[in-house]
């Protein structure tokens, strides 16, 4: 069985956390080794550790396939690359044991088609194992990484392999399904779901907001200075971005600070000389920083027993709805605001294409989000949360 190693600190070549991959017997899967370091280290702009941790999961579990049915990763055909598709298509995953999601195995299969794409401009292998057929599809719609742009209008060349994809729109979270939410998160996480959604934080950079950042506001008046800027340091992509919570959450999170953190730490350094507490804001119950895979798994449970379907990411939907209709609405007395430009930046996202769909989100559910935009700001989250 192939397994996935992360590479310790102290090897300059190698980033920490770097993903290896492994065969049964320890020996490293070098060609997914090279393709992997060459994303995280040589292009001018290097893929984020989490995009290459991605692409790591993704060819562990095709090289453990591979590994399974004796397959040599440099003879396979386009139908066993099919044939793993298929597997997906028709069997829940062994983790979460739900059926994969389209979207899933597409970028599964789109992960192995680029590195045998690599392989193929690398001399590894002399054939691709997959083809492109030109398909017709609206000029609106955005085109896979793997899409080639055809000169003739409407056309694009697309991966044979992939399956066709029915949009899912974001849909947010009503007001009545947010306090379900709530009532089922203990601290840090009902915290934490109270900045995802009012700033519309990632989970990323909500594991990733440290102590300095919280900003003193003992000095501002509420009503003058509702929102405050939070400059963030850890961002998809690393771009930088501020975000503004409302002064009653930082307000709130000071209080955490005070009367959760602090003591939690304190407690710590007395029973452990050895404990040294982490930068992080938000800590578990060990005093260590909250891990991505910690806080969605204590998403996941909470939206269960609430009886609410959506994830940790549903948050940030919910934000950037309900922001930009209170833009929209400011809107028609300032002609110059360009509500979806604001909404893009708050959000932090590259593509005002990404941001673009939220306009017909909108449009969808009109109802839920005027009850939202005071929820958002606080006025149905109690005051001592």
């Amino acid at each position: 069985m192939a397994r996935i190693i992360k590479a310790a600190m102290g090897y300059p070549e190698i980033p920490a956390g770097f993903p290896i991959l492994v065969w049964e017997r320890m020996a490293i899967i070098e060609p997914a080794f090279a393709y992997l370091i060459e994303l995280a280290t040589i292009p001018g702009r290097s893929h984020a550790a989490e995009t290459v941790r991605t692409y790591g999961e993704h060819l562990h579990d095709w090289f453990d396939s591979l590994e399974q049915t004796g397959l040599d990763w440099r003879m396979v055909s386009e139908a066993d690359i099919a044939a793993y598709r298929n597997r997906m298509l028709s069997q829940p995953s062994p983790h979460t044991k739900r059926p994969y999601a389209r979207s899933t195995v597409n970028d599964r299969v789109r992960t192995i088609c680029r590195f045998y794409a690599w392989a193929h401009d690398r001399g590894w292998i002399e054939v691709l194992p997959f083809h492109f057929v030109d398909v017709r599809v609206a000029m609106r719609r955005r085109q896979s990484f793997l899409a080639h742009v055809d000169p003739r209008p409407g056309l694009t060349a697309a991966n044979i392999l992939t399956v066709a994809e029915h949009e899912r729109l974001p849909r947010p979270l009503r007001v009545d399904q947010l306090r379900r939410l709530f009532a089922h998160l203990e601290m840090p996480y009902r915290l934490m779901a109270e900045w995802a959604l009012a700033t519309g934080l990632r989970r990323k950079e909500l594991c990733g907001l440290a102590v300095f950042q919280v900003p003193e506001t003992a000095h501002l008046d509420d009503e003058e200075h509702p929102l405050v800027g939070v400059p963030l340091t850890i961002t998809k992509g690393d771009r930088p971005r501020t975000v503004y919570p409302p002064i009653r959450l930082v307000d709130r999170t000071h209080r955490y600070i005070d009367e959760v953190r602090t003591p939690q730490v304190r407690a710590l350094q007395r029973r452990r000389t050895d404990y040294r507490p982490p930068s992080a804001l938000f800590l578990n119950a060990q005093g260590q920083a909250i891990t991505n895979a910690r806080m969605t798994a204590a998403f996941a449970r909470a939206f269960r027993a609430a009886g609410v379907p959506g994830s940790l990411h549903w948050l940030r939907h919910t934000f950037a709805m309900t922001i930009l209709v209170r833009l929209q609405r400011q809107a028609t007395s300032t002609p110059d605001l360009n509500p979806l430009k604001i909404v893009q930046v708050l959000l932090g996202h590259s593509s005002i294409q990404s941001t673009a769909i939220y306009l017909r989100c909108v449009e969808l559910n009109a109802r839920e989000l005027a009850d939202s935009i005071d929820y958002l700001y606080g006025a149905l989250i109690p005051h001592d949360r």
